[in-house]
């Protein structure tokens, strides 16, 4: 095959800018290990940090990680699968209802995250919250403040369009011919959709709940308002308690210590940390995504 000059041209300039897009990403990496490896230890992550945030370890930021991360799992992934379910298996193509929901969550996934930030304040603390304080006779807020369950609902709806695309992808992808033929051994739609469909659909929509997962872990604008402490040196223990995150520790390092210099080291083990678990949860959802295709194809 020969090649004109605008082809070579063409590839000289994808090539080009692939090559700085992966310069700019080992840049970064490259930086983040020189500056943060060095810190990295067991003390680091087995201990609180300290009171002026130049010292000690970062635990109980990635417990509330932890922690928040499975609770927004826990209240994205049943609303997400269902809501994809019904578009693909139960809406007719040209439904009103379903069109206003595929409307919806376009918009949703269009919304800056400070934007959800600020929803689940007003929502979830002042309205859902104080309106529970209220009905219980509280005579101070237990509901009604930031807490590590506002944060991981606000979050939830934030990764919701995620699970719901790649969940309704995953499911167009199952072939018509395994619904058509458990119909015809006289199952209804939903012992289809339970016993074929989904099962089958499972790669997909563990892809698309592991990426949610992996972008609802590095948010920090949602979570400011919702329930994160700057510096909080124990574990959450209740529903009700504010929580330390990992990327917000991020921020607080890099603005808000006493000593910026000195909490240098601190702020590069704690991005080493985030960008660890965040590429290990991307490179799941490849991991996942290789093997559902794979299993299709077989």
């Amino acid at each position: 095959m020969r090649y004109a000059g605008r082809d070579w041209l063409l590839f000289g300039a994808t090539g080009l800018a692939t090559l700085l897009v992966l310069s700019m990403l080992g840049i970064i990496i490259g930086v983040v290990l020189w500056q943060g490896a060095p810190v990295i230890s067991a003390e680091f992550l087995t201990s609180a940090p300290t009171s002026d945030m130049t010292g000690g370890g970062i635990l109980p930021a990635i417990y509330g990680t932890v922690l928040l991360t499975l609770l927004m799992t826990l209240a994205v992934v049943p609303v997400g699968v269902a809501t994809a379910v019904y578009l693909t298996e139960y809406a007719s193509p040209r439904s009103r209802l379903a069109g206003i929901v595929r409307a919806a969550v376009q918009n949703l996934a269009g919304v800056p995250s400070i934007v959800f930030g600020l929803f689940g304040l007003g929502f979830f603390v002042l309205f859902i919250g104080r309106g529970l304080d209220t009905a219980l006779g509280a005579s101070e807020p237990v509901w009604g403040k930031p807490a590590v369950l506002w944060s991981a609902l606000t979050l939830a709806i934030l990764t919701l369009p995620v699970v719901i695309v790649t969940t309704e992808e995953a499911l167009r992808a199952v072939p018509n011919d395994l619904r058509e033929a458990a119909l015809a051994l006289g199952a209804t739609r939903f012992q289809t959709v339970l016993t074929v469909v989904l099962p089958n659909a499972r790669g997909g929509i563990l892809t698309g709940v592991v990426l949610a997962v992996s972008r609802g872990a590095g948010e920090v604008a949602p979570i400011i308002f919702t329930g994160a402490a700057n510096f909080l040196p124990y574990l959450p223990t209740d529903l009700r308690d504010m929580f330390m995150h990992l990327g917000y520790h991020v921020y607080a390092l890099a603005t808000q210590s006493p000593n910026v210099d000195a909490a240098r080291p601190m702020l590069f083990g704690t991005v080493l940390v985030l960008l660890t678990v965040s590429f290990s949860l991307n490179l799941i959802a490849v991991v996942i995504r290789s093997r559902s295709r794979a299993a299709l194809r077989a």
